[in-house]
């Protein structure tokens, strides 16, 4: 899998690829990164990208010409990548969405700044757009890391244990259950007594009804579909 990031701030995102699983990825060839400025591409004396916006309002927007021949580049050598923009004014993200996108070859995401990108931009070359939560940030760049990290988790090689990926929050309608580690005592806090007597089917039972609180009390909304999955599966 290929990320090409289209951002004016490279050194933002480079950092989060020098260490853990994604670099150990990069290393094997798995998880292909570069990056791509529009600044690069502005026929401006200055490279300028920005221009106050048509018809009045605060704020600076990111102007179409080094956008369009920066995305025109990318097409030309790849006509099937997949180019997301980042924005709020999006549909939000879902595991789903990752397990999809992580079939794909080759992935563009596209960085905002300022008070946003010219519409004309995403209307020619969006084939997609995503929020990540309804609350506005200063860039796209931490949105592309958190698509592509949740992309990357679901590509072959890139986690040590491709089983864990079945367990992990809303790959049902659950959240995850409480994990614990050793020591099975800590500070007089124990871990549940039930985890500790080999009996997988009462630990699977008690797994389950901790999900269903968690669920209840952080996402209950994710509770009801559940509810509503199981009953329709009756």
């Amino acid at each position: 899998m290929k990320f090409t990031f289209v951002t004016l701030f490279q050194n933002i995102i480079e950092g989060y690829f020098s260490d853990s699983i994604l670099n150990k990825a990069i290393q094997k060839q798995i998880l292909e990164v570069e990056y791509l400025n529009p600044r690069d591409f502005s026929s401006s004396k200055h490279n300028k990208v920005d221009d106050s916006a048509v018809g009045g309002g605060a704020g600076m927007v990111m102007n179409p010409q080094p956008l369009f021949d920066a995305l025109d580049e990318l097409r030309n050598v790849n006509s099937n990548v997949h180019i997301i923009f980042l924005t709020p004014v999006a549909k939000p993200f879902k595991q789903n969405d990752a397990k999809r996108l992580s079939k794909k070859s080759h992935i563009a995401f596209v960085s905002g700044r300022y008070e946003g990108i010219d519409e004309r931009v995403i209307e020619k070359y969006a084939d997609e757009l995503f929020s990540i939560g309804d609350y506005i940030l200063t860039g796209g760049e931490l949105p592309s890391l958190v698509i592509c990290d949740a992309v990357s988790r679901n590509i072959e090689g890139v986690l040590g244990n491709s089983d864990s990926l079945a367990i992990e929050s809303f790959e049902t309608s659950l959240l995850e259950a409480p994990s614990f580690s050793k020591p099975e005592n800590y500070e007089n806090i124990s871990v549940p007594s039930e985890y500790l007597k080999g009996n997988h089917s009462n630990i699977r039972s008690l797994k389950l009804a901790l999900s269903i609180c968690k669920t209840k009390f952080f996402r209950p909304e994710q509770l009801l579909k559940h509810r509503t999955r199981k009953s329709y599966e009756k």
